[in-house]
């Protein structure tokens, strides 16, 4: 089957985004709200549609809603509720392709961002709650060759550059300080990403090189996933449990 064409972000949304950088207020915003939907929210929406059947052919678990509410396509509106930045619009725009069974951005996702000269795609877990990120863990340390296998590979640390994300400064409580692996246990997210230069995100390599990265990165999708206990791909070869 021929992969569906996405000729690439126009470069009007990266104005766009450098415009509502300098005026983040609802009265700007309103006045060229018609502008962020032409110009952002269409090709976004074009671009998960897109990706959609591609990222099917990785993991079938994993949804590309190419719908403008509720979908992919992260909102634009920042929750300030709590925070001392009281901006109401987020600088970037974004999309995360999460597991089926994942209800938000805390769930095992892929991920693609793009800000005016900040544009990287990957994927993992971003800070999840206490019970999750326990499980991971403790998952590394039955499993470190797997592990191991799945994050510095030479094909993994050349695209990704190795996993990003906070840690602890001390190890935590039930896991062993001399355990080799205890700077991966450590870590309060399991991602990585792929940064490029904004131009590509304007062409139509750009939908190839996300696939190449998601593809990249789907041993540690897998890996995450089986500490999760959720299913990940019936095309993989099928799995009672990580070998490690």
């Amino acid at each position: 089957m021929k992969k569906p064409v996405f000729n690439g972000f126009p470069a009007e949304l990266f104005e766009f985004l450098v415009k509502l950088a300098a005026n983040n207020n609802r009265t700007w915003f309103q006045a060229n709200k018609s502008q962020y939907h032409d110009v952002v929210v269409t090709p976004m929406i074009e671009f998960i549609s897109a990706m959609a059947p591609r990222l099917e052919a990785i993991s079938e678990h994993f949804s590309a809603d190419p719908r403008r509410h509720g979908g992919s396509m992260f909102r634009i509106y920042r929750d300030t509720r709590f925070s001392k930045d009281k901006r109401p619009y987020k600088e970037n725009v974004g999309c995360q392709f999460r597991h089926r069974i994942g209800r938000d951005v805390h769930a095992p996702g892929f991920y693609v961002h793009l800000q005016p000269g900040e544009v990287f795609f990957g994927g993992g877990i971003w800070k999840p709650d206490a019970t999750t990120l326990n499980r991971i863990r403790a998952v590394i340390v039955d499993n470190p060759t797997a592990w191991k296998k799945a994050t510095t590979g030479k094909a993994f640390s050349g695209r990704f550059g190795g996993l990003r994300g906070e840690s602890l400064q001390r190890p935590p409580r039930g896991f062993s300080a001399e355990h080799p692996l205890i700077e991966d246990i450590k870590r309060k997210s399991y991602f990585a990403m792929q940064q490029v230069d904004q131009a590509m995100a304007c062409g139509p390599q750009f939908i190839d090189e996300v696939e190449k990265a998601f593809r990249g990165i789907s041993p540690l999708m897998e890996f995450i996933s089986f500490a999760l206990e959720l299913p990940y791909s019936s095309r993989l070869q099928q799995r009672t449990r990580v070998q490690g």
